[in-house]
């Protein structure tokens, strides 16, 4: 696993400083993109000195590798914890979806500078990333095995998970066009609608 070295020991000091430095990337990141944003411009938007920017990572890839492993590091707390690995259902997998689709439209601008960005990281870091997004899927491809009374071929279990995965993040991608007719909770009733109505389980299940 991919680590982003640290000459601070304080693991809490550490998170601390890494979320800001997330938040402020991310703004300048998507307002002026990666390569025209500027370490010393990071450390002002994280509110401390590039002194000790640099005291949390050694390059300004550092900082979007970061920016990515938040998202997906957010997206599997938020899933394992609306998900019972132990006993699934069709109310797994709208939970799972709900969890998913809600932390979307929470974290839409680290989303959209993510997937704009990514080409940026190195080969290893983007590898680390790929697999990230590769767990993510797992998750769902359990949930949906495992909620349907009939089975599914593996394939089209992918691609649903898949397609659910797009969906969400669609929400940001396509929000200057959602957001005029939908809210997250109607675009999310929506779109389990439209799942559902392919799946050989009961929508009310």
């Amino acid at each position: 696993m991919k680590k982003v070295p640290s000459s601070i020991k304080d693991e809490k000091l550490i998170k601390m400083r890494r979320d800001q430095m997330i938040k402020g990337a991310v703004a300048l990141f998507k307002e002026k993109g990666f390569h025209k944003t500027t370490t010393r411009e990071i450390a002002k938007a994280s509110g401390f000195s590039i002194g000790t920017l640099y005291e949390y990572i050694r390059t300004k890839e550092d900082v979007l590798f970061l920016v990515c492993d938040f998202i997906y590091e957010h997206v599997k707390e938020r899933m394992e914890d609306a998900i019972d690995m132990n006993d699934t259902n069709s109310h797994s997998l709208k939970g799972a979806i709900q969890s998913y689709f809600q932390l979307m439209d929470e974290m839409q601008d680290e989303v959209v500078v993510m997937y704009q960005e990514v080409k940026s990281l190195s080969k290893e870091a983007q590898e680390y990333v790929l697999k990230k997004e590769r767990d993510m899927l797992n998750l769902l491809e359990h949930v949906i095995r495992h909620s349907l009374p009939e089975p599914l071929s593996d394939l089209d279990i992918e691609l649903i998970a898949n397609n659910i995965f797009v969906q969400g993040q669609m929400w940001g991608f396509r929000r200057w066009m959602l957001h005029k007719h939908f809210t997250i909770e109607s675009y999310t009733e929506r779109q389990m609608h439209f799942l559902f109505q392919g799946l050989p389980i009961p929508e009310k299940a």
